[in-house]
């Protein structure tokens, strides 16, 4: 399809963008951080100039703006934006799966708190081995202890995915 994509309705796509950013309590920085963007690629989306091609950054902002995968492609064709899917409840887990973890942990992953993300993280230098991850908040939160807290955990995520091998740092093995 030979699609005139300066025609496509940036100045819509703009405006969507920065009200759903608004509406979530988030600078330009803070969604540019959730989304792993750089500011100036939410900025230049805000401004609303048309453009030659589909900017990645639109697709890396969609979830934390509330909407489902495509919905920038749609504000661009003329329509609204499609909200993100309800999360939906896990399908129950057989419990001896869980009696193999600590206890700590199964507290953690029964807890009622909200689901905030959660990572598989490879372990540097170890083939195979890797860690797993569930963020929780507090279930009394405000839009914006939850926006912080997300914030919070992505700072961390990166650094945990940015660990020194034992390459890098040959005392990370010997616990010095």
């Amino acid at each position: 399809m030979n699609q005139d994509r300066t025609k496509l309705a940036w100045r819509e796509l703009a405006s969507a963008i920065r009200n759903a950013r608004e509406k979530r309590g988030l600078s330009q920085m803070a969604l540019a951080e959730l989304a792993g963007v750089s500011e100036g690629s939410v900025q230049n989306l805000e401004k609303g100039d048309s453009r030659t091609r589909i900017p990645p950054t639109i697709a890396k902002l969609e979830p934390h703006l509330g909407w489902a995968r495509g919905a920038g492609m749609e504000i661009l064709e003329g329509g609204e934006p499609t909200p993100a899917p309800a999360p939906t409840e896990p399908a129950e887990k057989p419990a001896r799966n869980l009696k193999s973890l600590p206890l700590r942990i199964v507290d953690e992953l029964e807890s009622d708190d909200p689901l905030l993300d959660s990572a598989v993280i490879q372990l540097p230098g170890v083939g195979g081995a890797r860690m797993a991850v569930v963020v929780r908040g507090n279930p009394d939160a405000t839009p914006q202890e939850i926006q912080d807290a997300l914030l919070a955990w992505r700072r961390t995520e990166r650094a945990l995915r940015h660990l020194p091998g034992d390459d890098e740092d040959g005392r990370a093995a010997q616990g010095s």
